[in-house]
């Protein structure tokens, strides 16, 4: 834990979706670890509650896991309103899951374009619709969506990924200005290349390559990425909305 004068998010409850593993589980713990109560979102149950039994290691009944697919808008309002009626509230949402299937455009199937597209993008819409109206009544709120560098530069072999995370920016500025006047900000931040179970497996050439063009010569970490995301969520923040923060080590200028 930190030092009280850094418990920004006391009383706060922060709702993180792909919470389970990578940057999500970062941001979560992040949040955690500065006083918030966290809904943890994962598709699945298993990684749902790892991650909520991590947090609850640290403080005591801040966490409750919940497993559900967020393409499934349905699905989603369900999992909405049970984390309202557990919490009481509902102060930061962050859309962070999301999935790859990857292909060049003359080869991928409709099934992982549609995959891709309602995981990562009509997720993020599901998941803020359901929690829209109860920030309106609190006239207070920030929503952040994890967005990519790729939905910014595109490239070759990811047209279903780059177009999500390009939706994620329309999304979140709409967004931005529909609920300004209730005191809700609106913002996204876009990852470059960072480590993550996305991208551990890619071979030591293709790592090279893309680090050959970060002018900071490394890769990012989720913690940077959750360090940015908790800056968003924060009151230091409270006059920023509709943009976007690349977190990329200099790749996109």
């Amino acid at each position: 834990m930190k030092d009280d004068d850094l418990i920004k998010f006391e009383d706060q409850v922060a709702i993180v979706t792909g919470a389970g593993r990578g940057i999500g589980r970062a941001i979560a713990l992040r949040f955690a670890n500065e006083g918030a109560r966290v809904a943890c979102v994962s598709r699945t149950e298993q990684n749902a509650k790892k991650i909520a039994g991590e947090i609850n290691a640290l403080r005591a009944n801040s966490a409750k896991p919940y497993a559900v697919d967020i393409a499934d808008h349905a699905a989603v309002q369900k999992i909405g309103a049970q984390i309202l009626a557990d919490f009481g509230r509902a102060d930061i949402l962050i859309n962070n899951a999301g999935v790859t299937r990857d292909a060049l455009a003359m080869r991928m199937s409709l099934e992982d374009w549609d995959r891709v597209l309602n995981t990562n993008l009509r997720g993020a819409f599901s998941f803020s619709q359901a929690i829209i109206r109860a920030m309106t009544k609190q006239r207070s709120g920030r929503i952040i969506s994890i967005s990519s560098v790729i939905g910014l530069m595109g490239n070759a072999g990811q047209t279903n990924y780059a177009a999500s995370k390009a939706g994620l920016i329309g999304l979140t500025k709409s967004l931005a200005r529909e609920l300004a006047s209730r005191n809700i900000t609106v913002n996204a931040v876009a990852p470059g290349f960072v480590i993550t179970d996305m991208t551990v497996g890619l071979s030591d050439e293709i790592k090279n390559t893309i680090h050959a063009k970060i002018p900071l010569g490394r890769t990012g970490t989720p913690e940077d990425i959750a360090a940015a995301v908790a800056f968003l969520a924060s009151p230091e923040a409270g006059y920023i909305t509709g943009q976007v923060l690349c977190v990329d080590g200099g790749i996109v200028m």
